[in-house]
């Protein structure tokens, strides 16, 4: 008789190595997520991460490999019975765009089309899987664009430039007839801001931090969450104020602070990027920072149901879900709303106000001028005469 309780014993002992290991990741991996991820990823990918993590790969970058290569290896055990390979043959790629793009059309004449339904089931019950229909055609393309970063960094060559996937993505794309959605439904604009801020007008320390984020990251360009997640008091510098209106000297002074962001999701930490905060999201800011008694390191901070104030930083999750709570006591639909609306909202409300795009853009830090543009078009058409021919 085969004696099972030694594998089964050092299989959860391995489990339990590699989260003691992704702990010390824990200030890059989401760490509610630590288990999860030490259970789906093999000793090799939590070396690969941690020499990812060494060579100074972006935190925003390695969150994104990890939970990718997480759900690489449920889909891969799942979908074949194996462990993910490393260098994946075409066929597997294949398999996946087969698996995650398809037709719906044709998927309710054929079940079995598209991601059968056992692995289906799987990935909903390891929670790597909420959505219904196919996956996003972005999702698809980071997964496999993670796939491929991670194979590099092995050393190895994948087929990820091989013809037959990029025409099977092609085709799949098309197939799938899936409209591209936007990150957050509807744009966070000062009037729906203002209406949010409401809901923090209180004096609990909650309230001042929320009234101090939520302002900051619209006025200081619509930052990402995770910029507002990782920014540090060592990252703010006092300006000389400026003047409410710039040609009036006479207008009266308002404070002024540089936020440096360092490392961005379109620039490294040697660009030293920086942006301006003026007149009220300051007074917040340095409000928050008084009332909590922060002197140096995380900005935004967890607050327990006691009050008392965490060492640790906000998650970039963490924000998006103070922002859709907000929104939830301000009246508004959270589904409607993400932390992306902020940057969205900076860019439309700019357009909204006849700001030129090169200024907005100065702010916001966009690096791509049709990407910027696309809410400046759309604010164009809603004020212009085009669509007005018959009213």
């Amino acid at each position: 008789m085969v004696d099972n309780s030694k594998t089964v014993g050092s299989d959860s002992q391995a489990v339990v190595r590699r989260a003691e290991e992704l702990d010390a990741l824990d200030a890059i991996l989401p760490f509610d997520r630590r288990d999860q991820l030490a259970a789906l990823l093999t000793d090799d990918d939590v070396a690969t991460l941690k020499h990812l993590a060494s060579e100074g790969m972006g935190d925003n970058t390695l969150r994104a490999l990890a939970s990718d290569l997480g759900y690489l290896e449920a889909w891969c055990r799942l979908a074949t019975g194996d462990p993910l390979p490393w260098p994946a043959p075409e066929a597997l790629l294949l398999k996946f765009v087969a698996h995650h793009l398809w037709d719906p059309v044709k998927r309710a004449e054929d079940p079995a089309h598209g991601m059968p339904a056992n692995v289906e089931a799987g990935l909903r019950a390891e929670r790597l899987l909420r959505a219904s229909g196919a996956h996003a055609p972005g999702t698809v393309r980071r997964r496999l664009t993670s796939w491929s970063i991670l194979t590099r960094w092995r050393g190895l060559t994948g087929a990820f430039g091989a013809p037959s996937l990029k025409s099977a993505l092609r085709l799949a794309v098309k197939a799938s007839n899936r409209p591209r959605q936007r990150k957050s439904k509807k744009a966070v604009t000062v009037d729906i801001l203002a209406t949010v801020l409401q809901a923090c007008a209180g004096d609990r320390l909650v309230d001042v931090r929320d009234r101090a984020m939520l302002l900051a990251a619209f006025a200081s360009g619509g930052r990402r969450r995770s910029e507002v997640a990782t920014l540090r008091v060592e990252d703010l510098t006092d300006e000389e104020p400026v003047r409410a209106d710039p040609s009036d000297k006479t207008s009266p002074p308002l404070p002024c602070l540089s936020i440096r962001l360092g490392r961005t999701k379109t620039t490294t930490a040697d660009e030293n990027e920086h942006v301006l905060l003026i007149g009220r999201p300051v007074a917040a800011l340095k409000t928050w920072l008084a009332e909590a008694q922060i002197k140096d390191g995380p900005v935004f901070r967890r607050i327990d149901q006691w009050g008392n104030i965490d060492r640790r930083a906000l998650t970039p999750q963490s924000v998006n879900l103070v922002l859709k709570a907000r929104c939830e006591q301000a009246g508004l639909d959270p589904a409607l709303f993400s932390a992306h609306g902020l940057r969205s909202g900076y860019l439309t409300e700019a357009a909204n106000r006849g700001i030129p795009l090169p200024e907005a853009m100065q702010q916001s830090l966009h690096k791509s001028v049709t990407q910027a543009a696309s809410y400046y078009n759309n604010a164009e058409r809603k004020n212009g005469r085009a669509a007005r021919l018959i009213v």
